[in-house]
């Protein structure tokens, strides 16, 4: 394998790990085989593993989720796409009132061991319906686990937990993040769902981020290092389960903390972790909690006003400037 390896190649390479270790792994969406998928990150494995595992489907998300439950209800590990992560309302009943229920309904006697994958978040002008960060939906449905790797190597280890998971994972593959590159993980590389990283080590602030807010706030950290202000830069991985303890370690050593997400401020994955920290870790802070957050708007197409929804660099400094000198 290469050094280096983008973050829509680790996708395939996730996948195919995972199908070659285990045969009941199968792929279904929208022009996932022939086409390699809309955003190439499928390309091979109709070659390598032929169409009884790798299936195109119509255009109908009901159809696809649904179909993967029931594939999954009856011993098989589906991996379903939904080209866009905005066009999982199309098939919300399965994914909020379904999927998470049956292994609770069935007292454990039935599991939906299914992966949902699909393409999230802005940055490439593609409009208000082909834009949003949706992980924040997921959020709110008991039972479901939420994964969103930042880099190649956490895609192809986080695929696996996701595949081999008993319980249904929607797995988010930020759109701005696949041609990033990254040193490909060795074989069997797994990152446990649930357990976030600490990227930046740093003692002033603490500045915890997802997906594609995590170069933002590596970057921001680097330039504010230049002012002499020393930030940690924690990537959380997931949503659910949610790594708390890595948040509040932090916390022990800066006192400070700023949430980045792409979500809107209303209703974002900032504000359960903030009130997570406020319940179990107030003693620990020096200064109020700030959230840079993505604005509660639609996503316009121009470049220039969507530069003024979704947080930037800019955005993020000057928030950790402000609570540093607090």
């Amino acid at each position: 394998m290469e050094d280096v390896i983008t973050y829509r190649e680790a996708v395939a390479e996730g996948l195919a790990r995972e199908m070659r270790r285990d045969p009941t792994v199968v792929c279904l969406g929208e022009d996932i085989a022939e086409a390699g998928g809309v955003f190439k990150t499928t390309v091979g494995l109709l070659k390598e593993f032929g169409p009884e595992r790798v299936w195109d489907t119509p255009i109908s998300e009901q159809a696809i989720v649904g179909a993967a439950m029931g594939a999954a209800m009856t011993g098989i590990r589906p991996v379903a796409e939904i080209m866009f992560s905005d066009f999982l309302a199309c098939c919300w009943d399965y994914l909020a009132n379904e999927i998470p229920k049956v292994r609770y309904m069935t007292g454990g006697q039935i599991t939906v061991p299914l992966v949902v994958r699909t393409a999230n978040g802005g940055g490439l002008g593609f409009g208000a319906q082909h834009s949003q960060s949706t992980e924040n939906w997921a959020l709110t449905i008991p039972g479901l686990k939420i994964a969103a790797p930042s880099t190649p190597a956490d895609v192809i280890g986080m695929m696996a937990a996701a595949v081999r998971s008993d319980d249904p994972v929607v797995f988010f593959e930020h759109k701005a993040l696949l041609a990033t590159k990254g040193p490909p993980p060795p074989p069997d590389h797994v990152v446990e769902l649930g357990r976030a990283r600490v990227v930046r080590a740093g003692d002033d602030l603490t500045l915890v981020a997802l997906a594609a807010m995590v170069p933002v706030a590596l970057e921001a950290a680097r330039r504010l290092a230049e002012e002499g202000i020393d930030t940690e830069v924690i990537d959380l991985r997931g949503l659910i389960p949610l790594d708390t303890a890595t948040v509040l370690g932090s916390l022990v050593r800066t006192s400070r903390l700023v949430t980045v997400e792409e979500n809107p401020y209303q209703g974002g994955w900032g504000a359960t972790l903030v009130s997570v920290v406020a319940d179990e870790g107030f003693g620990l802070l020096d200064a109020p909690i700030r959230r840079v957050a993505g604005e509660c708007v639609p996503l316009p197409f121009a470049d220039t006003l969507e530069e003024r929804v979704v947080p930037t660099v800019g955005r993020v400094m000057r928030t950790v400037r402000d609570l540093t000198a607090y």
